[in-house]
């Protein structure tokens, strides 16, 4: 026991010597910060050294106790204190750049505390609560060029392999609900094939376990060290570990870096909330009460303008504002919840893109053999899941399409396409003016349209294609009756068909500019205001801002600013 006084004894003389040399150095030359990252000298590594890596480590029975994420993460921390000048230099540049860490931690405000119940739930260390800073900077939408998304950015077949489904309505590689638990999951399950060692199983993450498994072997067969700081790794693993080492290292020692801690409670930020069928995503933020960017913050999984049909049937919504979510969703009638013509025809468009997939050439039908025979236009957006040794090249040939609108559609930035992606397919570089037959019926058909302010039996029976007297007559009114927005018509007869193109059609993405309206953007490219909203929704809820962007799908011989 004496020994283990005199030890403790000489540490603490030991530190408050440091401390007082620190205060000493009242004055600094500045750090260059023109590399990334920066040279540290001696003097800096020492500076830096001199902070105990867990210096605000916390014990208390209960997280619920703990006033803040921090006061609970911080309690959580559990890799070993290591001192190494390439967590140095990392933490240097992030003392140059003060900004970033401050504005991620707004970004991370939603996430955190089901972050950190995830890792309580796994067992796992509280520093790895902090790789998204690392992966993506805490948004959830980024998307890297090896197609790697999500706050935690997952590759598509890593996500598939740990159930997150990715289609052309879903991406649960966005879903910070399903994400989180499936990358503490990953990251569990990759520590135990490296026998507890944390450092590899995060390398692993980044770089491959069979990768990092050839570069411990590469050093058994030279007879040299296997631990992580002794592999040769390409540059980007070689600086991942020390990235996230120095930013729980500074959020340990906030006060003395000088970085502030944003205060975000120890208390959930959202609610799980089952919503059992489809749900339009402007109509269920207004349910909630929330702005539709917060409402899309939280729910960024969802790729259109409505719910995933197959699920996940649950929505992420503010504590504060679940219970009167709960309320309307309780009181909304099904037929309320999602505009049913629209996902029927989007739902048709998918099952055309599969059959597609597994058949080269598509059914086309010159003519109908039926009247009541349902069709879905070929311009639509498809999805497609890129098979091995496929590159965009192949892709855009066989959907008749071109590399660039591919791009363009998919926001990639290059001309490789990675194994298990699923790519958006742009409409057809040259539509054939027929549509691809679905299914036929020996009866009419029946749908409905809720009316929308400024319809008339005029436009909607050409929508439909049916005359105005045809209208009436099924919904028992006149021609002269008022049509009141909300209510609903019956169509009988026929589904919605959508004349295509004899012009070859192109994928644009418009910047809005000041003064910019609906109608001028939509006589500008040749297309209605409603396909406007539908192809821009829900982004446009909050009307149209000045340096918005919007997907536009028109005719080439229009202009293309």
């Amino acid at each position: 026991m004496q020994i283990n006084s005199n030890r403790s004894f000489k540490l603490l003389s030991l530190s408050l010597a440091l401390a007082a040399a620190g205060c000493s150095q009242s004055s600094k030359e500045p750090l260059s910060v023109s590399e990334r990252p920066p040279q540290v000298s001696p003097d800096d590594n020492s500076f830096f050294g001199r902070f105990p890596y867990l210096s605000h480590r916390k014990s208390k029975p209960n997280n619920a106790q703990y006033e803040t994420v921090w006061d609970r993460l911080l309690s959580l921390y559990a890799l070993p204190e290591i001192n190494n000048e390439r967590i140095d230099r990392e933490i240097n540049w992030y003392l140059q750049h003060p900004q970033s860490l401050i504005s991620l931690q707004q970004r991370a405000e939603p996430y955190m505390h089901h972050i950190l119940d995830e890792i309580e739930a796994k067992r796992i260390p509280g520093e790895l609560a902090l790789l998204p800073v690392v992966e993506s900077s805490f948004v959830p939408t980024a998307y890297s060029k090896s197609a790697a998304s999500g706050l935690w950015q997952f590759i598509p077949s890593t996500g598939q392999e740990f159930g997150l489904k990715q289609n052309s309505w879903y991406d649960g590689r966005r879903d910070v609900y399903a994400s989180t638990k499936a990358a503490t999951s990953y990251l569990k399950q990759l520590s135990e094939n490296f026998n507890g060692d944390w450092l590899l199983a995060l390398a692993s993450y980044n770089y491959g376990k069979g990768n990092v498994r050839k570069c411990i072997e590469r050093n058994e067969n030279m007879d040299m060290p296997t631990d992580y700081w002794s592999l040769n790794l390409p540059d980007e693993t070689y600086h991942y570990v020390p990235k996230l080492l120095a930013v729980a290292k500074i959020f340990a020692n906030a006060d003395r870096y000088h970085i502030p801690l944003r205060h975000i409670p120890n208390k959930p930020y959202f609610e799980v909330v089952d919503i059992k069928a489809p749900l339009d995503l402007s109509k269920a933020a207004q349910m909630a009460n929330t702005p539709i960017n917060e409402f899309l913050r939280l729910n960024p999984g969802f790729s259109r303008w409505c719910t995933a049909p197959d699920g996940p049937h649950r929505l992420l919504i503010p504590v504060k504002n679940a219970p009167l979510f709960k309320k309307n969703l309780a009181e909304i009638p099904y037929y309320e919840r999602f505009n049913s013509t629209k996902l029927i025809a989007e739902q048709q468009e998918e099952i055309i893109a599969e059959a597609n997939d597994r058949k080269p050439e598509p059914v086309v039908a010159k003519q109908p053999a039926a009247r009541y025979t349902s069709l879905v236009p070929t311009g639509g957006f498809a999805s497609y899941k890129v098979k091995r040794g496929e590159t965009l090249t192949s892709i855009a040939k066989a959907h008749h399409t071109t590399v660039q609108n591919l791009r363009s559609a998919n926001h990639l930035g290059k001309n490789s396409v990675n194994y298990g992606a699923v790519l958006k397919v742009p409409p057809a570089a040259k539509p054939n003016g027929n549509a691809v037959m679905l299914a036929k019926s020996s009866r009419p058909s029946e749908t409905y349209h809720t009316i929308s302010k400024g319809d008339t039996f005029y436009n909607i029976g050409q929508r439909y294609s049916v005359s105005p007297k045809e209208l009436a007559s099924w919904n028992r009114i006149t021609l002269k009756t008022a049509l009141v927005p909300g209510r609903k018509l019956i169509i009988k007869g026929r589904e919605q068909q959508v004349a295509s193109s004899s012009n070859s059609l192109r994928l644009v993405h418009y910047t809005v500019k000041k003064g910019d309206t609906l109608t001028q953007i939509s006589k500008k490219f040749n297309v209605s205001v409603s396909d406007l909203k539908r192809s821009n929704a829900p982004a446009l809820a909050n009307g149209l801002q000045t340096g918005q962007i919007l997907k536009i799908v028109a005719d080439s011989s229009h202009s293309m600013i």
